[in-house]
């Protein structure tokens, strides 16, 4: 499948970490290239693109050593993503620096694809699972800080446009090469259209962390549902927001605006029990991650392949839903992301590839031509 049509029977052929040509019908090669592979009933996606996410697989970004955050991307390569941002939520400055010198470090090497700030200039009315004792006003020093401390590899920060100093802030963020994005906001219709008018133009988990719309005062959502400078992430994982929501979403900004997004934390893959997000306490029970005590959500434990399920729908799999599903999880993040060369199944891309069977579980992730999780049995069956 390809980012604009779904070609059966098909094929790709790649060299090195590049796909080479891509094709929809055996009988026409683009080469006398040798068929190495042939998978009978399976579907290739491109590779996810994870715009936010914070752990998974017991590992979490905020760990101050390269094994613990590659325990996480590990985790998610094996479920499809093979694009992340790493995102780090509020935390004292010292300690968001040391986790962003480690980041840095992967994102040089190519394990990731940047980091992101979520925090800490949130609002404390809106803060969610973030630590509102550590939360920050976007001082400009502070800001060109944290960014430098990145060398170039913070691609998207979060921050609260309402708060004194956001404006400037966003301007600062965007001059330095990342993306403004608008979250965890108590900001009214007008500050938000300031703070996209100032060069925001991602909104961070629509709907959560936000000032529900009224129909009087239609605060942050309306403003960002409506403008179509605007990539707008969904957690789509049947907790973070009801079944009616997302379809809304599609048919008010349509697809190509739409990322979904897991915003998983270190318990996803996990068992049920405590663990930590940042330095907040969190309890999961039944795969629902909650600040300890409390009701408020803290993240989520899904995956992109089980976005991507949800995204589909019923089985058997209608090629416009794999289309779309495709766009949500890989294509529009990657285009919000500025990234060319991922996202799609197309000649000069990496050769990003997930194995789908035919109820869209995973069977095999390709990443820059690689086998991050090799082919099983009932992917390569005739």
């Amino acid at each position: 499948m390809t980012s604009d049509a779904v070609l059966s029977p098909g094929w790709v052929e790649y060299d090195g970490e590049h796909l080479t040509a891509v094709g929809g019908s055996l009988a026409d090669p683009a080469s006398d290239a040798t068929v190495n592979l042939q998978l009978p009933d399976c579907i290739l996606v491109p590779g996810f693109v994870d715009l936010h996410v914070h752990g998974g697989g017991g590992g979490s970004f905020t760990a101050h050593d390269g094994p613990g955050v590659m325990r996480a991307v590990d985790f998610h390569r094996q479920h499809g993503t093979t694009t992340s941002l790493a995102s780090l939520v509020t935390g004292e400055l010292d300690a968001l620096r040391s986790s962003i010198e480690v980041l840095a470090c992967l994102v040089e090497a190519g394990e990731l694809a940047g980091i992101h700030l979520e925090g800490p200039w949130l609002s404390a009315d809106q803060c969610g699972a973030h630590d509102s004792a550590l939360l920050r006003l976007p001082d400009p020093a502070e800001v060109n800080s944290l960014l430098a401390a990145g060398r170039g590899t913070i691609r998207m920060v979060t921050l609260a446009p309402e708060l004194p100093g956001a404006l400037a802030a966003i301007g600062e963020i965007v001059r330095a090469g990342a993306i403004a994005a608008i979250g965890h906001t108590a900001a009214d219709y007008v500050t938000t259209v300031a703070a996209v008018d100032a060069g925001a133009t991602v909104a961070t988990h629509l709907f959560n962390a936000m000032t529900p719309v009224h129909h009087r005062d239609p605060g942050p959502i309306a403003a960002l549902l409506t403008d179509p400078r605007v990539t707008l992430e969904l957690i789509n994982d049947g907790v973070h927001l009801h079944a009616a929501i997302a379809p809304m979403v599609e048919r008010a900004a349509g697809v190509g605006r739409i990322a979904l997004v897991t915003d998983a934390m270190a318990a996803t893959g996990m068992p049920d029990g405590h663990y930590l997000l940042g330095s907040v306490s969190v309890d999961v029970n039944q795969g629902i991650a909650t600040v300890a005590g409390t009701e408020t959500i803290a993240g989520s434990t899904a995956t992109m392949d089980a976005l991507f399920r949800r995204a589909v729908g019923p089985l058997p799999a209608e090629p416009a839903a794999l289309r779309r599903a495709s766009t949500m999880t890989a294509h529009t993040p990657a285009h919000a992301l500025g990234l060319t060369d991922v996202g799609q199944l197309s000649p000069g891309s990496r050769a990003d590839i997930v194995v789908l069977d035919a109820n869209l579980a995973v069977r095999g992730v390709r990443r820059r031509g690689t086998w991050v999780r090799p082919l099983d049995a009932r992917a390569t069956a005739s």
